[in-house]
């Protein structure tokens, strides 16, 4: 007989690159209580965010979905019906099939993404779709821009191990804000300054609770990144302080790369930037003079017209320094790349077809509304399965995604946890379980573990997982694949079966297996992963290994060598502000919105402005402004705070559309154009006029 309360090894399976270990409290057979960070995990080292250490609060929320619903009234107008698994499930086959006769399988989109980074529960989605020929979809909300950033010079997704951060001389934390996002960053920065008098370098475009926390703290122009590392390497040229030795073995360019920079030096960027001469100067000097230094680049300065260029060029940094020689530096945004495993039979691979039309998540507002070239002039979408995701709240283009759920001829069946602001248009409404209440497996971005998520507690009674779903809709809808047959369990011993990482018998009896690959490895000593073996500060982006949908946005001009492209979206006399959402350290894109206790600490949908900003608008601390572009119009209250570059204002968290007078959020106002070099969305780029509400 199993003894209350007891500890349970998981992994925490929300989108935040630290995917870290957990130990879970189960307190009775369908009860979890405390959450924390697994101590016996290194990355992890007992450190887990507030959010998720309050998981109880959302696992057991007296709001969550727990029967199966079909709409009775108008969209949107919260009219339910309670019916039964069958009748739900009956009702999404027989839209899909009629869709499919009139319009073609394409005519139907699943849709889903990183509401679970769990492969079994996120991609299964992915044989459905393979299956029966549905659209495909080209994720562009997170990445596209950051990885072809990063591959642009190494080659490959992975660099130098995460916990050498602890080891380093200087720690960089570059474009993310990891006392909001990724807490377990700050904790071996903080391990090495106490442990070697390490400094600790943030950048970013406002005064993030990491910056506070840093030696050196500097404030940019959103979408300046790239003359920044420009001006820090002409400095390290000049001085004298460039790895010569090193870029002679191991770059692509570098005589070609110093004669560039001869005319990108701190009076140039200091102008582009807005940082100070004396800013750019002293921040050169201190990492030349600590070449062990750790740069840690995250994604929130990718997240511009320009943001793989500038990606590409803070990653530059550490190769003119000769980083990548040392233990405890290098560079790091992702270990993607180093983790192997076979998705044949978890999305149906055999079943892929490059015909199907692949349609660009981040345009799903234009692709509603009947956008020919979005929807690549196909078929209209008719019919859709979302899972995992809340386009209602986190697409760009918020205008245009409401008319097109608003249509009446668009039938949508979402399976979720809440009942979100997408879920309020959909037709048939199912309830999902959450990761303590079934099996799944996991990788980290921000570190190199597999991990283990195990069914831990029993659901609700009629939440139902993703993968159930999935195969009970294939048997509706005729879909046959080994795959639909297998479960959970089968499929994460399938998934894991490549040799040399991990097995599930492993990964069951450890909770997590480390993978990260040697110091040779980690730090390119035998070579980048290129032919050459050369870190290329000439990159060739057309043919960059990366898997996406064609070449889009101006990737013909993207400059040849690291620069400042200067392709933003610039304020005018019209805009005269520039716009960045960035994320709350209470919530996680839309996921957290519905727990109290995130709700009280995040107070409620703001805007941090200059005080000098405020006067020249004639408005105080708290005042309502009105904020808008040719996308379209939200209203915010305004925050005084001093930590900003004049003219850019700063919208954190993903404030459900609800709260926001009107109901329009915050991403009615970003863009959903697609960047250079493979398309993403710009949601930080973002010019806005403002006035004071009423």
């Amino acid at each position: 007989m199993t003894s209350y309360p007891y500890f349970a090894k998981s992994v925490c399976p929300h989108d935040c690159p630290s995917c870290c270990a957990l130990e879970v409290e189960i307190v009775a057979r369908d009860r979890i209580g405390r959450v924390k960070g697994a101590k016996d995990n290194d990355y992890t080292a007992g450190v887990v965010c507030a959010k998720v250490a309050r998981y109880a609060e959302r696992n057991h929320h007296s709001e969550r979905l727990t029967h199966p619903m079909r709409r009775i009234g108008p969209k949107g107008a919260g009219q339910w019906q309670k019916i039964s698994w069958d009748e739900a499930l009956d009702e999404v086959a027989s839209n899909f099939r009629a869709a499919e006769e009139e319009f073609g399988s394409e005519s139907i989109w699943p849709y889903f993404f990183a509401g679970t980074m769990g492969f079994v529960q996120r991609d299964g989605i992915e044989r459905l779709r393979n299956v029966k020929r549905y659209s495909g979809q080209y994720s562009t909300i997170c990445v596209s821009l950051a990885w072809p950033g990063y591959m642009a010079g190494t080659g490959r997704l992975s660099g130098s191990d995460p916990r050498e951060m602890g080891l380093s001389d200087c720690v960089v934390i570059w474009g993310t804000n990891p006392v909001n996002t990724q807490v377990n960053v700050m904790s071996h920065a903080i391990k090495a300054r106490k442990s070697r008098k390490a400094k600790i370098v943030v950048i970013d475009i406002y005064k993030t609770a990491s910056m506070e926390q840093a030696d050196l703290g500097l404030i940019l122009r959103p979408g300046t990144d790239g003359a920044l590392a420009c001006a820090l390497m002409h400095c390290l040229f000049r001085d004298g302080l460039a790895d010569r030795d090193y870029l002679q073995d191991y770059s692509d360019c570098p005589e070609a790369l110093e004669a560039h920079l001869s005319t990108r030096g701190p009076d140039w960027a200091s102008k582009i930037t807005g940082l100070s001469v004396e800013e750019i100067e002293a921040f050169a000097a201190l990492i030349g003079d600590r070449p062990r230094s750790y740069f840690r680049l995250g994604y929130g300065f990718s997240r511009q017209r320009n943001g793989a260029v500038n990606m590409h060029a803070a990653s530059c940094v550490a190769a003119v320094l000769g980083s990548w020689r040392y233990e405890g530096g290098g560079a790091y945004h992702t270990n993607a790349g180093s983790f192997r495993s076979d998705t044949s039979l978890l999305e149906a691979d055999d079943h892929k077809d490059a015909s199907i039309r692949k349609l660009d998540q981040s345009q799903i507002g234009r692709i509603l509304i009947g956008d020919a070239e979005a929807l690549y002039k196909g078929p209209p979408v008719k019919a859709m399965l979302i899972q995992n995701t809340n386009p209602m709240s986190v697409a760009p283009e918020q205008n245009l995604v409401r008319a097109g759920f608003a249509r009446e001829d668009l039938f949508v069946c979402v399976h979720e946890q809440f009942m979100t602001e997408t879920a309020q248009m959909a037709d048939i409404v199912l309830p999902a379980t959450m990761f303590t209440e079934h099996d799944d497996i996991y990788k980290a971005g921000g570190q190199a573990y597999w991990g283990l998520g195990p069914k831990l507690i029993d659901a609700p009674e009629e939440c139902r997982p993703n993968h159930w779903v999935i195969c009970q809709l294939a048997k509706r809808l005729g879909a046959e694949h080994r795959g639909f047959e297998m479960s959970e369990q089968e499929h994460i011993a399938h998934f894991l079966e490549r040799p040399g990482q991990t097995s599930l018998d492993e990964v069951s009896d450890k909770g997590w297996v480390d993978i990260q690959s040697d110091f040779e490895t980690a730090h390119f000593i035998k070579g980048f992963a290129w032919p050459d073996g050369k870190f290329r500060f000439r990159p060739q982006w057309q043919t960059l290994p990366y898997s996406h949908n064609g070449g889009m946005g101006p990737i013909d001009d993207i400059p040849s060598l690291p620069d400042h492209w200067d392709i933003l979206e610039k304020a005018d006399d019209l805009h005269p502000f520039r716009l960045a959402t960035s994320p709350a350290r209470s919530f996680l894109n839309s996921s957290f919105t519905e727990t109290m206790g995130s709700r009280k600490k995040e107070g409620g949908p703001s805007l941090k402005m200059h005080p000098d900003d405020m006067a020249k608008l004639s408005v105080v601390d708290g005042d309502e402004l009105h904020i808008g572009n040719e996308r379209g119009d939200v209203y915010l209250h305004v925050e005084a705070f001093e930590g900003l570059v004049r003219g850019v204002v700063i919208a954190e968290g993903l404030w459900p559309n609800r709260d926001h007078k009107g109901g329009r959020g915050i991403n009615s106002l970003t863009s959903a154009d697609q960047a250079a070099p493979f398309g993403g969305a710009a949601l930080h780029d973002n010019k806005v006029w403002i006035k004071k509400s009423g």
